[in-house]
């Protein structure tokens, strides 16, 4: 109604602002003289009247002065009759041009009609708008709790081969797309496929990918929804949708189900505000119970994402429920060249790129972020001019997704800029001048993003285990800027805070989760709670005493002057490579992996041990 009622009022507007302009073009045109029938008896004796027209008992009078007038006769009497009883005789009257004009019907029966039924129409357009907005505020009830269950319509059709890597999770997934196709052999066996399947993973690792791959292979309706469009403010929606979604994949079966992000209904129960009503845990609920009451031989398949599988609530990862989890993990760097391989497609790229130097340049991407990766790296080619893109923007674009673009723009004097080289040359050389160090790939004193400057160093290979003595490494290439700053210049800016923060948690780190302080020994320090309450919040246990807690933070401090020992020492002896590093960063900027190790090569450094 309110729509309704906005809208009327926009209609009266505008019609008043219609009636406004056109006021202003309007020019009113003289009325004609209205003459009585002694008036016209008087004019038609005198000779002044040229013509009378007759239609009905209207009369239309043309005088002699060119004028009109108009009359009105006597009502089943004619003109002549009329006159005659004002003393005109017949032959004055002959003198005047008198003509009868009939009424067409039409304007006789609009006569009649317009005036009754013109405000019955009016009333009946007004009652009908009204309504139509009852009904549809109607049918909008009927339908909230409905649920916004889209199938998929994908013009293009997915499967496992349009998926790099991921070999364990396709391999996992493979059975359920057999299900799908042939149940009757799984079903003949008494084997039960899992009711629900679990993707976990970090963002941006493909599980929504996977989950349409799973269709495509198969061939069935594929159905989507988001897990937060269950939960509403209203009491019970979140259950009714729930019911409905499950409902309509049934319908449909054999058909797959994919939800979305569950951890936004999944959450652990009573936890949160609102107890054993709470509209979520109430959709919680409901799920948990769709899930059970799937037969045995009903082939619809519910998959589920999260990246998030800590926070979820025990009843739903039973067996029963979501009887299978599979991990997504982050791609390796053979995954990675896969994926970009993928992505570089529709793009066209210098027969010289190597997408594999651009795979070791990106540990720890996810395919999401590999895909974004070969957009930025289109989108600056072209801003270049370019037909193709070169191993030049695929490099650049690594740096900006990690680090955010260049800003070229920013102004700084030539003091700070000797002081950036130091620092960035700092850092790389102790990096270089370590065992057990990663590899330096490039160093620039180009800002980026909030760094002024930045030294990208990384393995030669995958690594998922580090040793102490890798931390320890790790430290001192971290306090290599603030150990070069005070070395070359005898102070220190708030150039290396970065540093010193990522430095100091990471020692914290060491001597507190990863047992790798050689006085505490190997044991652990703080009990991290994760609690789901009002969103997620991460409380420590300090479950040590004072005196424990002052030895952490004496071997805190230990570890910290550690490497910045050894990151001066390896300045000290080597201040003449740290000088050539700098002078070619302020002549070039930026030092790639080939040019960086030039300038070290005539020095012949021999790498240290920590």
């Amino acid at each position: 109604m309110s729509n309704f009622f906005k809208n009327l009022t926009w209609a009266i507007v505008t019609l008043l602002v219609i009636a406004v302009v056109f006021s202003f073009f309007y020019e009113p045109q003289k009325s004609p003289q209205n003459l009585s029938l002694s008036e016209l008896a008087a004019k038609v004796a005198s000779g002044d009247v040229t013509q009378i027209r007759i239609n009905g008992n209207d009369l239309n009078i043309k005088l002699k002065d060119n004028t009109d007038a108009v009359s009105q006769k006597e009502d089943g009497v004619g003109l002549a009759d009329t006159l005659k009883n004002f003393g005109i005789e017949p032959a004055t009257l002959a003198k005047v041009d008198v003509a009868v004009e009939s009424q067409s019907g039409w304007q006789f029966w609009a006569g009649i009609l317009i005036p009754t039924l013109l405000p019955l129409i009016i009333i009946g357009v007004i009652f009908w708008l009204m309504f139509r907005q009852a009904k549809t505020g109607v049918n909008q009830a009927f339908s909230f709790g409905r649920s916004n269950l889209r199938l998929s319509t994908f013009k293009e059709r997915i499967t496992f081969k349009d998926v790099a890597g991921l070999k364990e999770t396709k391999e996992e997934l493979v059975e359920v797309v057999d299900f799908l196709k042939n149940p009757k052999k799984f079903l003949d066996l008494g084997a039960r496929i899992p009711r629900g399947i679990l993707l976990m993973g970090p963002p941006g690792t493909g599980k929504t990918l996977i989950a349409r791959a799973v269709a495509g292979e198969s061939g069935v309706p594929f159905f989507f929804i988001s897990a937060s469009e269950f939960v509403e403010m209203f009491v019970g929606v979140g259950a009714s949708r729930t019911r409905d979604a499950f409902m309509t994949a049934k319908r449909a079966s054999p058909s797959i189900l994919f939800i979305d992000e569950i951890d936004a209904v999944g959450r652990q129960r009573g936890a949160g505000l609102g107890g054993g009503n709470d509209e979520r845990e109430q959709t919680l609920n409901q799920i948990l119970v769709e899930l059970d009451g799937f037969d045995r031989d009903t082939r619809v398949i519910v998959l589920a994402a999260t990246n998030r599988p800590d926070i979820l609530d025990p009843a739903l990862l039973r067996p029963g429920r979501f009887d299978r989890r599979v991990i997504l993990d982050l791609p390796d760097i053979n995954d990675r060249e896969a994926i970009l391989k993928i992505h570089s497609e529709g793009k066209p790229l210098d027969p010289k790129v190597d997408l594999r130097k651009v795979a070791v340049r990106t540990p720890g991407f996810s395919g999401a972020d590999l895909a974004n990766l070969m957009n930025e790296a289109a989108i600056l080619a072209a801003r270049r001019g370019k037909k193709v893109a070169t191993q030049d923007e695929l490099f650049e674009s690594v740096e900006k997704v990690i680090l955010g673009p260049e800003r070229k723009s920013r102004v700084i004097s030539l003091k700070e800029k000797e002081i950036t080289a130091y620092h960035e040359g700092g850092h790389a050389l102790v990096a270089a001048s370590l065992k057990n160090a990663d590899t330096v790939q490039k160093v620039s004193i180009i800002s980026r993003g909030f760094a002024g400057g930045y030294t990208m160093k990384l393995p030669l290979e995958e690594e998922h285990l580090r040793t102490r003595k890798q931390f320890l490494t790790d430290l001192a290439t971290m306090l290599g800027g603030y150990a070069s700053e005070k070395l070359t210049f005898g102070d220190v800016t708030n150039g290396a805070s970065n540093d010193l923060k990522q430095a100091s948690e990471l020692a914290r780190k060491l001597v507190t989760k990863y047992g790798m302080s050689e006085k505490l020994g190997p044991q652990t320090f703080g009990n991290t709670e994760e609690m789901v309450f009002l969103g997620r919040e991460i409380s420590t246990e300090k479950n040590y005493s004072e005196k424990i807690a002052e030895e952490i933070d004496s071997e805190v401090n230990g570890l910290i002057n550690k490497a910045h020992q050894i990151a001066n020492k390896v300045l000290s002896s080597h201040k003449n490579v740290l000088q050539a590093i700098a002078k070619k960063l302020m002549e070039k900027e930026t030092l790639e992996h080939e040019d960086f190790y030039a300038v070290l090569k005539p020095f012949k450094i021999k790498p240290m041990a920590v």
